[in-house]
Parts: C-alpha cells; sequence; structure tokens
C-alpha cells in the first residue's frame, strides 16, 4: 500500500515548530483505476517505442545520404535528437514505476526531471522557429539561399539555441529549490510538470509565477511570434506567385512543418497560458500530445509527406 504523503523529513520553521518537507513525491499518472493504468502502460511503451526508433531512422537517414546534408535536413536531425530526449526524460521513469508498483520520486530527481523538460521543451520551440525562418529564405529568397543559409550560420542558429535555453533552465529550478513543500506530495501527472509542483508548495510562489508568465513566456513566445512572421511572409509571397503549381510546390515544401508547430503550439499555449489555479487533470491529460505524441509524430509528419527522406530510408534498408 502506498502511502499518499510519501516520506518527509523533520525540521523546525522560525518559530521552532516542527515541521515535515518532502524529500519525495507521488506521480499519481492519468488515471487511479488500474484497468485504465495497464491500457495508458500498454500506450506510453508502444508510443515511446516507436519515438526512438522513428526519429533514430530520420537521423540515421540524413547522415547517411550525402543529398540529405542541407541546412533543412540539418535542423531536422536536431529536432529528432531533441525529440529523444525529451521523451526520455519523463516516460521511461513513468514506465519504470508501474513495472515495480511504485509512485514515487525523489525531490532531486524531480527537479532534475524539471530541469531536462524546460531544456527540451525550449529547444523544440527554437529548433521550430529557426526551420520557420529556413522555410522563409528557400521560398522568399531562393537565389539567395545557398549565400544566406551558410552551415557555419546554421550551427550558430543551433548553438545559441542550446545556450540560451541552457541559461533559462536553471533559473526556474534555482527559484524552485528555494520553496517549501511540506504535507501535500501528490502529483497528478505521470511527470514533475512545474505548474503541479508549484501547487503543493506550502512557500510563496510569487516570484515563481511572475518569472513564469514573464521571462518563462518571453523564451518561449519569442520564438513562436518568429515563426508567424516568417510564414506571414511566406504567405505574401506565395499569393503573388503567378503559377498554381509553383504555389502548390512551395506550400507543400512547409505543409509538414506547420502541421508540428499546430500540434506543438496549439497543446502548450492550451495547457499552460492560464493561471496556475486553474490547472486541471484535462490539463494534464493535454499535455501528453506534446510530450509524448509530438515526438513520435514528426518522425511521420515529415517522412511521409518527403521524397528524399523516404528515398534514403528505402536505401538503408536495400543496404542492410
Amino acid at each position: 500500500m502506498i502511502s499518499l504523503h510519501g516520506s518527509h523529513s523533520l525540521s523546525k520553521d522560525m518559530d521552532g515548530d516542527n515541521q515535515t518537507i518532502t524529500t519525495e513525491f507521488l506521480l499519481l499518472g492519468l488515471s487511479e483505476e488500474s484497468d485504465q493504468e495497464e491500457v495508458v502502460f500498454g500506450l506510453f511503451l508502444g508510443m515511446y517505442m516507436v519515438t526512438i526508433s522513428g526519429n533514430l531512422l530520420i537521423i540515421l537517414a540524413i547522415s547517411c545520404d550525402p543529398h540529405l546534408h542541407t541546412p533543412m535536413y540539418f535542423f531536422l536531425a536536431n529536432l529528432s535528437t531533441v525529440d529523444i530526449c525529451f521523451s526520455s526524460v519523463s516516460v521511461p521513469k513513468a514506465l519504470v514505476n508501474h513495472m515495480v508498483g511504485s509512485k514515487s520520486i525523489s525531490y532531486t530527481e524531480c527537479m532534475v526531471q524539471m530541469y531536462f523538460m524546460f531544456i527540451f521543451g525550449n529547444m523544440d520551440s527554437f529548433l521550430l522557429s529557426v526551420m520557420a525562418y529556413d522555410r522563409y529564405v528557400a521560398i522568399c529568397h531562393p537565389l539567395h539561399y545557398t549565400m544566406m543559409m551558410r552551415p557555419r550560420l546554421c550551427v550558430l542558429l543551433v548553438a545559441i539555441s542550446w545556450v540560451i535555453t541552457n541559461l533559462n533552465a536553471p533559473l526556474h529550478i534555482l527559484l524552485m529549490v528555494q520553496l517549501t513543500f511540506c504535507s501535500h506530495n501528490a502529483v497528478h501527472h505521470f511527470f514533475c510538470d512545474p505548474y503541479l509542483v508549484l501547487k503543493l508548495s506550502c512557500s510563496d510562489t510569487f516570484i515563481n509565477d511572475v518569472t513564469a508568465f514573464t521571462e518563462g513566456a518571453v523564451i518561449f513566445i519569442t520564438p513562436f511570434v518568429c515563426i508567424v512572421v516568417s510564414y506571414a511572409y511566406i504567405y505574401s509571397k506565395v499569393l503573388k506567385m503567378p503559377s498554381a503549381h509553383g504555389k502548390r510546390k512551395a506550400l507543400s515544401t512547409c505543409g509538414s512543418h506547420l502541421t508540428v508547430v499546430c500540434l506543438f503550439y496549439g497543446t502548450i499555449l492550451g495547457v499552460y497560458m492560464h493561471p496556475i489555479s486553474s490547472y486541471s487533470l484535462q490539463d494534464a491529460v493535454a499535455s501528453v500530445l506534446f510530450t509524448v505524441v509530438t515526438p513520435m509524430a514528426n518522425p511521420f509528419i515529415y517522412s511521409l509527406r518527403n521524397r528524399d527522406i523516404k528515398g534514403a530510408l528505402r536505401k538503408i534498408i536495400l543496404r542492410s
């Protein structure tokens, strides 16, 4: 029988009274029904295996085919790498806990999990923004594409994205570890969602809330604005094209990227762009879309509509 309070340590507050300090959290998952938990476990295991294998195939195809050594596929390979990492931060822990019959995650593990969720989640948004800029240059400035999207610039864009995300994540975690967590430690999710963990604190979370809605929002919304602006220019350019074939060809190169952007940003904005106090179980279920479904769907979205990727995968299969 698992205690809903987990383990705590005893400390004294400023007045000398004893209070309990949380040393672990309980991840209650998305359902408390045993039958439903089995179904969720099967779905998560299947989706995680597809995520790893699908994204690895994308990376392998791009690495092995010289024709795919272009900026667009360089960014796609990075996106696949980040998607593997993003899923691996949360899903394996949920699967292991289910298999061993436990719901616990230590305080340290929870903070580390949140740290990497911030990094890889933000990296996803930055890479989608960089890919939108790449499509903007390809469609609006095709004659200058090779000059504008030089290999050095592509590497620099990805490197800057990593630097920004690695500077942003520690800020949120440093503020989080200043908080005190007392008697309640049950997180109604399959990973340590920062919103839900904040709700458990018995400290004043005003600074955390302000930081999340200012600095955190800026870091996340800025790439989204860049994507919107890039596609505004693309749409304007496409409308001016004289032939219907040219319009279809231009839009076809953006279709896969737009699908991923809508799936990723649509769910995140719906889940997190409202006060912490109104966060519900429905939001937790919806967050599965960007933490598990989107990383799994990306390889299919980009490969099924891309003849170059399918051709590279076909060559790998024939060689093996």
